[in-house]
């Protein structure tokens, strides 16, 4: 089937991200020199929509660990006031990729950096917030025809990394875990059929070369570079999925970046070539900020661990007491969910956080007649987002992560039932409701 024409205008932009050398990369706490070099540039693209009914959408990708409300927030609220959009119709979503730059105030208790080095990350961070509003602005500004189809791949290299051993779950290779190896794609293309950009997204996390000193787009950037050289003119956007225990495999060098790059990069180049499926109008959009409770803590209780030798515990200890100190102990903290549909062709959940893989797999059992892509760290990556099975079982992703991240941690018990229903909140705001199964499963458990 091929797409329709006349139902979209949709405009590119592209802008460099890459920080000055040198600069402290994110993403390991045990990395404790700043990068030097460039391998990669990075970039941060947008791709602004508008339907017959002039209605828009900007959806923006980066090349980064996360896109923090404290960048989101502002560059969100300068683009609704300039052009008069609503916060649903603004999408930000970060790589994840381990090899970028710190974006302050993310994971910011992984470093103890000096005045010098501090103000040198604020003073990025304030440039990027401008970058993201200028690439926004740019690819709002020349809007023109297009036509939009869909379809989905499959990449293999992600697999589950919560490995099961006699002392608990760490981070290793399950191959028995859970995984979403789907590819889906959005082409966006011309009038007369050239391919102007493709939107794609996998679940995995962008650390296939861990512990790099060089800035680096990962696996992500290789496909998309490969995206670009093979049509040209052309812009790719990558958007991570739920990745939130995900790794690719094997890793450990740059060459297994470039494999890796190479392998979705022919995913998205089989969908791209093959029979797709016209993307219609209207566009629908709809988000929502939902509070995440945090597990009952005391102040005794970090006042303890303000003396732990663990130098992060420490630091942790330090930003909850001073919560403490306000009269604000830290219970909750909000989780940007947001919902887009494409007519009845496509619809995407954009998800805050590093969500892990069960949230896409029962999203689309529970959404089973509707094309669903689930994404993750969109919006804010403000900590880990384990499901039920995984707080239960404990390590990194739902205990350990918390102290790098500043939170108190872990979440409540009801973590995976209140994101799920602020998601089926948006979701039915935009006209999808779950599947008759689902809705059968439900009613029996009442």
């Amino acid at each position: 089937m091929g797409a329709v024409a006349g139902e979209f205008r949709a405009g590119v932009a592209r802008v460099n991200i890459t920080p000055p050398m040198p600069f402290y990369l994110s993403g390991y706490a045990a990395r404790t020199n700043p990068a030097t070099s460039v391998r990669t540039d990075l970039w941060a693209k947008a791709l602004a929509l508008q339907d017959r009914n002039g209605t828009r959408l900007v959806l923006v990708t980066a090349d980064l660990i996360a896109l923090p409300r404290d960048v989101t927030d502002v560059v969100a609220g300068r683009l609704m006031r300039r052009h008069g959009l609503r916060r649903s119709q603004l999408l930000f979503n970060a790589s994840h990729t381990h090899s970028g730059p710190v974006v302050w105030s993310n994971l910011r208790v992984m470093f103890n950096l000096d005045a010098a080095e501090k103000a040198r990350a604020l003073d990025y961070a304030a440039q990027l917030t401008d970058k993201l509003t200028s690439v926004a602005d740019a690819a709002l500004a020349n809007l023109s025809s297009a036509v939009l189809a869909c379809g989905r791949g499959r990449a293999g290299f992600a697999v589950n990394r919560r490995q099961p051993t006699p002392s608990g779950f760490v981070i290793g290779h399950n191959p028995n875990g859970p995984v979403d190896h789907d590819v889906p794609v959005l082409k966006v293309a011309a009038p007369d059929g050239q391919l102007r950009a493709v939107l794609f997204g996998y679940a995995c996390h962008n650390t296939t070369c861990p512990m790099s000193l060089e800035v680096d787009g990962d696996y992500a950037g290789a496909a998309q570079r490969a995206l670009e050289a093979a049509h040209p003119g052309a812009t790719a956007l990558f958007m991570t999925l739920c990745a939130g225990d995900q790794n690719p495999h094997p890793r450990g060098s740059m060459e297994w970046v470039e494999k890796h790059g190479r392998e979705l990069a022919d995913a998205v180049e089989r969908v791209l070539a093959g029979p797709t499926n016209p993307v219609r109008g209207p566009m629908r959009t709809a988000f929502t900020l939902t509070p995440l409770e945090f597990a009952p803590h005391t102040r005794e209780q970090f006042e303890a661990e303000a003396k732990d030798p663990h130098p992060f515990k420490r630091r942790r200890a330090e930003f909850v007491l001073q919560a403490y100190d306000r009269g604000q102990p830290p219970r909750a903290i909000e989780c940007p969910v947001q919902a887009v549909r494409f007519g009845k062709e496509l619809t995407i959940l954009a998800l805050g956080g590093e969500v892990v893989v069960d949230y896409a797999l029962r999203a689309k059992r529970e959404f089973a007649n509707e094309n669903l892509v689930v994404a993750g760290y969109c919006n804010d990556v403000m900590c880990y987002v384990p499901s039920r099975r995984v707080l239960r079982e404990g390590g990194y992703e739902a205990v350990d992560s918390m102290i790098y991240y500043g939170r108190p941690g872990p979440f409540a018990e009801n973590v995976e039932e209140t994101l799920l229903a602020a998601a089926h909140k948006v979701l039915k705001q935009v006209g999808v409701r779950p599947s008759s199964s689902a809705r059968t499963a439900a009613l029996s458990a009442r």
